[in-house]
């Protein structure tokens, strides 16, 4: 084999290789060796199926296969033998190959940079630490006392509070509405659970009931198909509750599951901290990775910023699909607002904001590899698995289709321990580095992970695809 270095710009590298015909014709007669113990062929014993006859019937074949195993296996020694690490699967371009004839092919690749990261040591972070208020734990205890009530028949019309069981169905111009059917619904006066007016036209009704609802749906209504169109809802009222108080005393604990008031409040206080403390991490590792971009600025693969910035631009162009089709939805409505177009100029500097955000992704997420691989960090299969059962819990009733799905789909898989990979390598620079805390109100919390979503559209403590090795 001879592989000649044609071009070195950046990171990217382009080879010219040669691979004799004999090495080739070598491995041909080999593998045609190799099939002839196997192959059947009528007329002729196993084994004994000349050569001559094989190289007629699957040279091509055979000739091909061993052309695609001699690239990629000299592809991956002259890159080897260089110390050159792939950022993305090369490019290989045949340049000539013909039965009894060297192999020439173009080999262009671009590589992982070298990657020397900081000293964490000299990396000072704050930590927001939220402090839970005794109002917040008594705001939540309200809350669970609100859905333990228990519910009493009445014999009175529905008043606002109530729950009334009902029978409903929902046409739209004659036709029914998907989804606005149901049977024995319970529905609470005043939830504010339904379209605007449904509720309201329910208040006074007694048990057994019928009223016909004519309603109209929102103009920003989730299903573009409906919003701002009437709908008629045909109403049985079958009951009529009242809630009764629920006491927070013992009698609470006790239906949530809890020997005393006592317990019940300290965990609902330890669940407030938790929730608070994931939003405390959010914001620590988004200051964490704006600090390790401000002070790292190795070359990146343009290849893997393009998969990157392209995968960015799909939503923002879906997104626009969608701002397109409700504001043809609501174009009837005259109050409606009318967005202004959009120019070749927003566009461009659209594309060249959300470029700078996919470089930014591709660095942080090299370097947290690079960090993850010097220091031996993996991902077991027990913490895999334990990821996959959380997502299966989303789905209930259906944790065991959604298993073996993910199973099924390796590429699922990464997308779970990818996630997870990034999370232990940033934990293992936090513990290098300088970290105060700070006391603070949740709800200053609240409002800094808020302005962090709010500044670029682009969550930058996302980073891509960071992956192990």
């Amino acid at each position: 084999m001879q592989v000649t270095e044609t071009s070195a710009t950046g990171l990217k590298h382009e080879f010219t290789v040669m691979i004799e015909a004999g090495d080739i014709e070598s491995k041909v007669q080999s593998k045609l060796e190799e099939l002839s113990r196997s192959v059947r062929l009528p007329g002729f014993r196993p084994g004994k199926v000349p050569l001559k006859l094989l190289r007629q019937r699957f040279g091509n074949t055979v000739r091909g296969e061993v052309l695609q195993q001699t690239v990629d296996d000299s592809s991956s020694t002259a890159m080897r033998e260089r110390n050159l690490r792939p950022a993305l699967q090369p490019k290989v371009e045949i340049v000539a190959f013909n039965e009894g004839a060297d192999l020439e092919y173009k080999l262009a690749v671009e590589v992982l940079p070298d990657i020397q990261p900081m000293n964490f040591a000299e990396l000072a972070v704050e930590r927001l630490k939220p402090e839970v208020p005794d109002e917040e734990v008594d705001q939540a205890i309200e809350r669970l006392a609100q859905r333990q009530r228990k519910q009493e028949p009445v014999e009175r019309p529905a008043e606002k509070g109530d729950v009334v069981m009902l029978d409903f169905a929902g046409t739209s111009e004659g036709a029914p509405v998907p989804g606005a059917q149901a049977t024995d619904y319970a529905l609470e006066l005043g939830s504010n659970s339904f379209i605007p007016g449904f509720e309201d036209a329910l208040l006074g009704a007694s048990a057994g009931e019928q009223r016909t609802l004519d309603l109209t749906f929102p103009a920003d209504y989730g299903s573009a198909d409906l919003a701002g169109k009437p709908v008629q809802f045909a109403v049985t009222v079958k009951a009529v509750r009242a809630l009764q108080p629920q006491p927070i005393d013992e009698s609470l604990a006790a239906a949530m599951g809890f020997d005393t008031l006592d317990e019940l409040r300290k965990t609902v206080r330890e669940q407030i901290e938790r929730d608070y403390g994931r939003l405390a991490r959010q914001k620590l590792k988004r200051d964490l990775l704006d600090k390790l971009a401000e002070q790292h600025h190795f070359p990146v693969p343009e290849g893997m910023v393009e998969i990157e910035f392209d995968g960015i631009w799909k939503q923002v162009e879906a997104e626009r699909q969608r701002v397109k089709e409700a504001a043809a939805s609501a174009a009837s409505d005259p109050s409606a607002a009318t967005p202004e177009p959009e120019t070749p100029e927003d566009d461009e500097k659209m594309k060249a904001d959300y470029r700078s955000i996919a470089e930014r992704r591709v660095r942080l997420g090299l370097l947290l590899a690079e960090v993850g691989r010097m220091n031996n960090i993996t991902v077991s299969q027990e913490e895999v698995n334990r990821a996959l059962l959380e997502q299966a819990r989303r789905f209930p009733g259906q944790e065991r289709q959604v298993v073996e799905y993910y199973r099924a789909n390796p590429s699922l898989l990464d997308g779970l321990k990818a996630p997870l990979y990034e999370d232990k390598v940033v934990d293992h620079i936090v513990e290098l580095a300088q970290v105060s805390d700070r006391i603070v109100a949740p709800k200053d919390l609240a409002a800094a992970v808020e302005a962090l979503e709010e500044d670029d559209g682009q969550p930058k403590s996302e980073t891509g695809e960071a992956s192990q090795g």
